[in-house]
């Protein structure tokens, strides 16, 4: 049998078997047979079919043709469009290429140079205003640093008359401590000079001072 017989065998026994399980199903269970007796499946349709547990196998085969190599591919041209037009020119009728350019190129030329003039006196002022202020940044370097300088010079001569203020006022102080301090050795030895001999005197005339052996006599 060729295969679309067996598929429809297959699909004739799957029909069957789904009716007899619906059949099942729906009809009441066959009660037990009596002694001596059996149940027998029977095959009620019109038209009896063998049944097998066996699916039916079939082999089949197909030959394919050769791989064949893609052919190339053709080149592309267009299909020809319009109408061939055709113009005859005398001799004289075109311009004449040596003399009809030479006042486009003067006047290429003059733009060139002038723009070349302009690019040029730009640069130069360029470098005048660059040199400018060069000379401006060292003036003002220079202007600054002698500044600084007279500044720091101005610094240290107020700092030394600072000290040397401090050092004239530290002098005199001295000065005038020792001056105090000699007046006052000189006011002392004065003082002194009369003092020790009438306090000695005064302690004498009232008895301090005696002679023991005299006193005991």
């Amino acid at each position: 049998p060729t295969t679309p017989e067996v598929k429809k065998q297959r699909k004739t026994q799957k029909k069957l078997q789904a009716r007899k399980l619906t059949q099942e199903q729906i009809r009441p269970e066959t009660p037990e047979p009596v002694e001596g007796r059996e149940h027998v499946h029977v095959q009620t349709e019109l038209y009896l079919e063998e049944i097998s547990d066996r699916i039916i196998e079939v082999d089949g085969e197909c030959q394919t043709d050769e791989f064949l190599d893609r052919p190339p591919t053709p080149l592309f041209i267009p299909a020809k469009t319009g109408k061939d037009v055709a113009t005859q020119i005398e001799e004289g009728e075109l311009f004449d290429f040596d003399i009809e350019v030479k006042p486009i190129l003067e006047v290429l030329v003059g733009k060139t140079v002038e723009q070349a003039l302009l690019e040029v006196m730009e640069e130069e002022e360029l470098a005048q205003l660059w040199s400018h202020q060069r000379a401006f940044a060292e003036l003002r370097n220079a202007e600054f640093a002698e500044l600084q300088r007279l500044e720091e010079q101005d610094r240290r001569i107020r700092e030394e008359k600072e000290r040397r203020r401090l050092e004239h006022l530290e002098k005199l102080q001295k000065q005038k401590e020792t001056a105090e301090k000699v007046a006052a050795r000189a006011f002392a030895q004065r003082y002194l000079a009369d003092l020790v001999p009438s306090v000695f005197n005064n302690l004498h005339d009232r008895g301090f001072f005696y002679d023991p052996i005299e006193r005991g006599l």
